[in-house]
């Protein structure tokens, strides 16, 4: 089946996605793509980031009992991941492996519902050519925060 028009057609490649015996995906809420062309599927079930090759071998998967509600997922050019988490109120900028460089918001711990404060039900992540990060928290605190962060010992400051 091919998908688009144009000069923008996909073919679909039916069973692409090999995963573990008994493992399944659910809601997939964000798919990104790195340098090495790993495919991260950000989703909603037991295992909330799971990486396949290319030709759609399972890596490795990482985030279990981290991630309530996934949402949004960015890669910068550097291959760090930023995962949006709705369910936790959080942004976390992450290695290839899963390991957590930075928290922005505190998990667990929404801001209060249209106070402007980050976050309630954060949604997605954008960085600029500076490195400025972008979140979009448009659920439960209708405005967009932006952070600069200029090392992970520091503290972001929300503009």
């Amino acid at each position: 089946m091919i998908l688009g028009s144009g000069s923008h057609r996909y073919r679909v490649i039916e069973g692409w996605g090999k995963l573990p015996e008994g493992w399944e995906l659910k809601d997939v809420a964000a798919v990104a793509v790195d340098s090495k062309d790993r495919v991260y599927v950000f989703n909603r079930g037991e295992h909330p980031m799971i990486v396949f090759d290319r030709e759609g071998n399972f890596i490795r998967s990482w985030g279990e009992g981290t991630f309530p509600r996934a949402h949004g997922l960015h890669i910068d050019a550097n291959d760090i991941l930023y995962c949006t988490d709705d369910g936790g109120h959080v942004v976390r900028k992450c290695t290839t492996e899963g390991k957590v460089l930075l928290e922005l918001g505190v998990p667990g711990q929404p801001a209060p519902y249209m106070s402007g404060t980050p976050f309630h039900r954060c949604t997605h992540t954008a960085l600029s050519p500076r490195g400025d990060i972008y979140v979009s928290d448009g659920y439960g605190s209708a405005p967009s925060a932006s952070t600069t962060t200029t090392s992970c010992a520091e503290p972001p400051k929300y503009t």
